[in-house]
């Protein structure tokens, strides 16, 4: 069953950090569905291959680096959405170099590439962008201190930014995605009782589907979300009120 018109992104241009992989591919892959350009930034774009027909153009940038980034942005115009999905995660985060490395990425990244593309979005007839945040956001982390501490920090950066792009009509959203099956959890998987720990409180019993984060994606850059900002919205399958 078709959820949303199936051109309601037509003509609409649209950036995904982190978009080679993950959560950002399937983001990348629904909005080109409905339409979309897609810039799609990230990592090893030479592995990546796209459903065929999709306007999807994968870029190789690293989002910590601003001279990549202010060169990529230097060459576009107006842009209708941006997600921030680029993201990581590690074994080694109480380790100081790690714990910058990761806060530049899942952090850093987001507020200077959203600072720059918010010129680019304020030509746009219904801006948005969307950030990634984190149930560790809520939860905290004891193996993952700096990812939790970088997505307690984004959700404050969608709050902030919400309302100093709201002048320029941006709205700035997150979602919250619980236990997603990406190859940023798949350490844990391998971890046979962290994993049964985290199935024994899942109320639906599986992980979620990268395309199920997509949809919340594709909905919150719709009008159909025109009145929705600074809003964190959980897709976690029920795991964060059991």
């Amino acid at each position: 069953m078709e959820t949303f018109n199936t051109k309601m992104f037509e003509n609409k241009v649209v950036v995904v950090t982190g978009g080679t992989s993950g959560i950002g591919y399937a983001v990348s892959v629904a909005f080109a569905e409905k339409g979309a350009k897609v810039w799609a930034l990230g990592l090893q774009t030479d592995k990546v291959t796209y459903p065929a027909g999709l306007n999807i153009e994968a870029v190789e940038i690293d989002v910590t680096d601003k001279n990549a980034v202010d060169t990529f942005f230097s060459k576009l115009d107006r842009i209708d959405s941006l997600f921030n999905g680029a993201g990581m995660g590690s074994i080694a985060e109480h380790e100081l170099d790690t714990f910058k490395r990761v806060m530049d990425v899942n952090l850093t990244s987001v507020f200077y590439i959203s600072e720059v593309a918010a010129k680019h979005l304020a030509k746009s007839d219904n801006p948005s962008i969307t950030n990634v945040s984190s149930l560790y956001a809520i939860f905290g982390s004891a193996l993952a201190p700096a990812y939790s501490s970088s997505k307690g920090a984004i959700d404050q950066l969608t709050f902030s930014h919400a309302l100093s792009f709201s002048q320029a009509k941006i709205r700035v959203n997150a979602v919250a995605p619980g236990w997603i099956d990406t190859p940023l959890i798949q350490p844990l998987k391998d971890m046979p009782e962290v994993y049964a720990g985290i199935m024994q409180r899942s109320p639906m019993q599986r992980l979620g589907k990268p395309e199920e984060i997509a949809n919340v994606v594709v909905f919150l850059a719709s009008e159909a979300a025109s009145f929705i900002n600074g809003s964190i919205v959980k897709i976690d399958g029920g795991y964060s009120i059991l």
